[in-house]
């Protein structure tokens, strides 16, 4: 006979799902006393090692998971860790977990192309362009910082050849911000 869970007996949690990329054992208590400094969590968050590298973060505020979240990437021990937010209706063996965000540096842009709209347009080939909303975040000197998702899975494109008019061409170069150990 089957059974019906209605949306009232669930838990209010809003939940990360992460995946550790190094080969080492993970210690839980120290991934915690790791992370509840930086996070600063008004009501602290559960930590849930589900093995095979991946965790689980729970929280009680989405305001707090979507803080932890636009501030990526995070790293413990110099590796980088896959974040994901996880919907609590689907299963955790469907997370791909293979996306992070990063701020790229956008490097040799003519001066007239140096804006937000030209800089997303070249970085589309890297990943999803995630829009920041402030447009001083961009502003870097002599580069455009943007921050893109991507996956992660396969070699970071260090740059791309860009068309000018008349038929000019310029190598732009990509430089990440942050790279962890797994990334080099």
């Amino acid at each position: 006979m089957g059974c019906c869970l209605d949306e009232e007996l669930s838990s209010p949690e809003f939940i990360i799902a992460t995946k550790f990329l190094t080969k080492r054992v993970l210690n839980i208590d120290a991934i915690t006393k790791t992370f509840t400094p930086l996070w600063c969590s008004k009501n602290g968050f559960k930590v849930r090692n589900l093995g095979d590298h991946k965790v689980l973060f729970v929280f009680d505020s989405k305001v707090e998971v979507d803080k932890v979240i636009q501030s990526e990437p995070w790293t413990f021990d110099k590796h980088l860790i896959m974040m994901e937010r996880y919907d609590t209706n689907s299963s955790i063996d469907d997370l791909k977990l293979n996306r992070t965000t990063f701020w790229v540096q956008v490097h040799n842009l003519p001066v007239k192309f140096m804006n937000v709209k030209a800089t997303e347009k070249i970085c589309k080939v890297l990943g999803r362009v995630i829009p920041t909303g402030n447009p001083n975040d961009s502003k870097g000197g002599n580069f455009i910082r943007i921050r893109v998702s991507m996956d992660v899975t396969g070699p970071l494109c260090r740059g791309r050849l860009v068309s000018m008019e008349q038929e000019k061409q310029v190598w732009i170069s990509f430089k990440y911000e942050r790279l962890p150990n797994i990334c080099y």
